[in-house]
C-alpha cells in the first residue's frame, strides 16, 4: 500500500476513534464500522423519561467521547413518550432513534409490536440473562423501589419494614395515619400502574391491602418526586413504591429522609432502551446503546448519576451487584420479556383499574 494512502487511512481512524479519559473504564466495544456510519449520521434523537439534570454526566460523558456525534435528548413522562412515538409512526415521522424508559412493559409492547430494531450490541454479554428481549429491549438500570418516611415524625421504630407491615399500619390508623402515605396514581404512572400490577403478583391478599390504602386515604401522584417532596415538606409521614435512586438522591440533600427497603421483598425496575425500527440515525443510536451498557456508561450512572447500574462487573453502592449481596432472596427484579404485557391486555387493565378505583371510593 502507497505510504501516503496508509497515512490518511491512519489518520481517519484516529478521527473516528472515542477519546479515552484518563482514569475512565475501557471505552465502548462498538465496532468501526457502526462508529464510521454513525459520524456520518451525525445525531442521535433519544426520548426519555430520565431527568435531564439527572442524566446530564451521562450526556456529558458521551459527548466527550463521540464529539461528533451530538444527542438530542428529549425529555417526556412515560405515557406521553409511548403516546408520541406510535403518533409519530402511524404518520410517517419517525423522530425518535432511541426510547428509553422505565416503563418496561410499555416499551415491552412497543418491541412485541415490531417497532424496535434489532441489535447484537457487543456490550451485551455482561448484562443479566434476562435483561436483553430479541437483541430488541435491553435493560440499562436495576432500580429498587422502596419506603421513604419523615425520621423525626415517624421514627424508624415506628415505621413499618413490610408491605404486611405497612397495611398493619394503615389500618390502625394510629397518630394520622389517615391521609398520611402517598404512592403512584395507576392511572396518571405507567411504571406506578407497572409496580402494582407487579405486587399484585406477589402478594397474596393484594385486595384486601388496596382497600386498606383507600380507607387510609392515601394521596396518589404522577411522580417519585412528587412524593417525596410531600414527606420532606412535613405534609406526608411516609410514601410507598418510591424510586430508589431518587430517594437516596433526595436523602443526601436531606438526612431526615429515611429510606426503607421493605423486608419482604423488594421489586427492581429497569429503564428499558430499544432502537426504534424506522430510526432516522440507526447507526448513532447503536453507538448510544452501546455506550449506556458498557462499564464506562454504566460506571457514570452508578457514581455520578446516582442511577443503579446493572452490569455484573460494575461495583459500588449503586450497583446490581451490591444490591444482590445487601437484598438476597428479597431482590424481585422485573425481567424483560413477554410476562410484562398481561396487564396491558385492555380487558386487565380494565378489571384492574376498576378495583383499584373501588377500594379508594369506599374510603
Amino acid at each position: 500500500m502507497p505510504t501516503l494512502r496508509l497515512l490518511a487511512l491512519l489518520a481517519a481512524s484516529a478521527l473516528l476513534a472515542p477519546a479515552a479519559a484518563a482514569g475512565a473504564a475501557p471505552n465502548p466495544a462498538t465496532t468501526p464500522g457502526v462508529l464510521a456510519a454513525a459520524v456520518r449520521e451525525g445525531t442521535v434523537v433519544v426520548y426519555s423519561v430520565t431527568d435531564r439534570s439527572i442524566a446530564a454526566p451521562l450526556l456529558e460523558d458521551f459527548a466527550a467521547l463521540y464529539p461528533r456525534i451530538r444527542v438530542e435528548y428529549r425529555e417526556q413522562r412515560t405515557a406521553e413518550l409511548n403516546e408520541r412515538f406510535l403518533r409519530e409512526v402511524a404518520e410517517g415521522k419517525v423522530e425518535a432513534d432511541l426510547l428509553w424508559s422505565p416503563a418496561m412493559d410499555l416499551q415491552m409492547k412497543l418491541a412485541n409490536d415490531g417497532y424496535a430494531q434489532a441489535y447484537e450490541s457487543p456490550e451485551g454479554a455482561r448484562l443479566p440473562t434476562w435483561a436483553i428481549w430479541r437483541n430488541e429491549a435491553f435493560a440499562i438500570t436495576l432500580e429498587p423501589f422502596v419506603f421513604v418516611h419523615d425520621t423525626e415524625v415517624l421514627p424508624p421504630s415506628r415505621m413499618p419494614q413490610s408491605h404486611a407491615e405497612l397495611v398493619k399500619f394503615m389500618e390502625r390508623g394510629e397518630r394520622g395515619a389517615r391521609g398520611q402515605a402517598a404512592t403512584y396514581d395507576p392511572e396518571r404512572s405507567a411504571i406506578g400502574y407497572l409496580l402494582l400490577t407487579q405486587d399484585s403478583r406477589i402478594d397474596p391478599g393484594f385486595v384486601d391491602t388496596i382497600r386498606a390504602y383507600g380507607r387510609a386515604g392515601t394521596e396518589l401522584h404522577a411522580t417519585t418526586s412528587g412524593m417525596i417532596d410531600r414527606v420532606r415538606s412535613g405534609h406526608l409521614l411516609l410514601a410507598f413504591n418510591v424510586n430508589g435512586s431518587y430517594a437516596l438522591q433526595a436523602q443526601r440533600n436531606d438526612p431526615r429522609l429515611g429510606v426503607v427497603y421493605p423486608m419482604d421483598y423488594v421489586l427492581a425496575a429497569s429503564r428499558i432502551a430499544l432502537i426504534a425500527r424506522a430510526a432516522p440515525h440507526p447507526n448513532a443510536a447503536r453507538v448510544f446503546l452501546d455506550y449506556l451498557l458498557s462499564r464506562r456508561g454504566q460506571e457514570v450512572l452508578a457514581q455520578r448519576c446516582s442511577l443503579f447500574s446493572i452490569r455484573t462487573d460494575v461495583e459500588g453502592a449503586t450497583s446490581a451487584a451490591a444490591l444482590s449481596r445487601m437484598l438476597g432472596a428479597r431482590l424481585k427484579p422485573i425481567h424483560v420479556g413477554p410476562s410484562l404485557l398481561v396487564y396491558l391486555d385492555a380487558s386487565k387493565r380494565v378489571d384492574f383499574l376498576r378495583r383499584w378505583k373501588s377500594a379508594f371510593a369506599d374510603r
